[in-house]
């Protein structure tokens, strides 16, 4: 039996890339048109959140709360723990980010959705339309068709990306331990995208 420290990442992939991709084609296929609703949304807070709108930060935290419970539910536990045991994990997390972002828009945030740096606040719009305007358009940057499109809303990473940028460009109290979940996801996200390939 092999030592644990000669285990490489790529050894606990279970998966080849093209069942990952046909199952987040066949998601998103089920899911159409949720797309065009949750990329609605988070253009409204974005524009909400530039234009320093008061109630910016609540919606923000309500909206994203709703985007990470439906992405644990309908993503990570009803179609990636088909082909990946550690899924449940990554749905329960998700959870946790939905409930610890519906009581952030119970309690607010601290001012106005400006509340942040100019600098911080700017690096945080950036991230957020990143999350959700650019993010989507990696699939046919990576020659994939638009059905394996990543949205956010739907998808992990784009959620999470956007939920670090909303969570810079407003004063949210105790912000940090917000972005724990969001950081771990992406981490996760960009080591399975590293061994996925282009």
């Amino acid at each position: 039996m092999s030592e644990w420290w000669t285990y490489r990442l790529s050894d606990f992939l279970m998966f080849s890339p093209a069942t990952y991709w046909r199952l987040v084609e066949r998601y998103n296929g089920d899911v159409w048109p949720m797309h065009v609703l949750t990329i609605a949304a988070g253009a409204m807070l974005l524009w909400w959140a530039a234009a320093r709108r008061p109630a910016a930060g609540r919606a923000a935290a309500a909206v994203l709360a709703a985007a990470w419970l439906w992405v644990a539910w309908a993503f990570h536990w009803q179609r990636y723990a088909t082909v990946n045991w550690a899924a449940p994990c990554f749905a329960a997390a998700f959870a946790l980010q939905a409930v610890l972002l519906a009581a952030a828009a119970v309690i607010g945030p601290k001012g106005h959705a400006g509340g942040a740096g100019d600098r911080t606040r700017a690096a945080g719009l950036a991230l957020a339309a990143a999350g959700l305007l650019l993010y989507p358009l990696l699939a046919p940057a990576t020659d994939r068709p638009w059905a394996q499109a990543e949205v956010f809303g739907v998808m992990p990473e784009p959620t999470a990306l956007a939920t670090l940028g909303f969570l810079l460009a407003t004063r949210w109290p105790r912000r940090g331990w917000l972005a724990v979940i969001p950081a771990l996801s992406l981490a996760v996200g960009l080591a399975t995208a590293s061994l996925l390939g282009p």
